[in-house]
């Protein structure tokens, strides 16, 4: 059975992805990683954690209403999770004594040319978002399984990004761990989504 998306977080945090906790210095020194932060870890630190933000706002807009029992338990995961990891890439800014605040400018670490934050990939648009608000029903469930599936469609090449070219293990190994599960998530909207039609 496939482990859960916190089982997976939780296991990458403890130790790396499929590593014992012993063997992540003799890793990380192998791979060049030195425990400084690089453009890349601060950047990605402060754009997923905004687009994780909108996640939180996205699901916000569906938990508590008539949308389905598999919307709910998968907008209640999201929820949960992307809040923890929110606060991680916060206090791991905090501590390099860079600012928490979203950016105007994003994705600069990794093409070297910026976007505004709202052209961020999957970032839902203000009038997608208030569409979430105002839809009623499985309706507003599939709005936002398609909303969600967009997001995480674009938030998993910044992680995969940061998983290989971050200075630190602990950016390294949670982006790695966000693009396993966000992928896994993906599957199953896809799956969700073929049901409701």
């Amino acid at each position: 059975m496939r482990p859960s998306r916190r089982r997976v977080l939780v296991g990458a945090l403890a130790g790396g992805t499929g590593l014992a906790v012993g063997a992540v210095a003799p890793v990380a020194s192998a791979l060049g990683l030195d425990g400084t932060p690089r453009e890349v870890d601060i950047g990605f630190c402060t754009d997923m954690a905004a687009h994780h933000l909108q996640a939180l706002v996205l699901c916000q807009r569906v938990l508590g209403r008539d949308t389905g029992d598999a919307v709910q338990a998968a907008a209640t995961e999201v929820l949960q999770n992307q809040a923890i990891e929110v606060g991680k890439l916060w206090a791991w800014l905090a501590d390099w004594g860079e600012p928490t605040t979203p950016p105007e400018t994003t994705m600069a670490w990794m093409h070297g040319a910026g976007v505004p934050l709202q052209d961020m990939p999957g970032y839902a648009s203000d009038e997608e978002v208030a569409r979430l608000s105002t839809t009623e029903g499985t309706d507003r469930g599939r709005l936002w399984l398609e909303l969600m599936r967009a997001h995480h469609v674009g938030g998993v090449p910044m992680a995969e990004h940061a998983a290989s070219h971050a200075g630190t293990p602990k950016v390294t190994t949670i982006a790695a761990a966000m693009a396993e599960a966000q992928t896994f998530e993906i599957a199953q909207y896809d799956l969700l989504l073929a049901g409701m039609r």
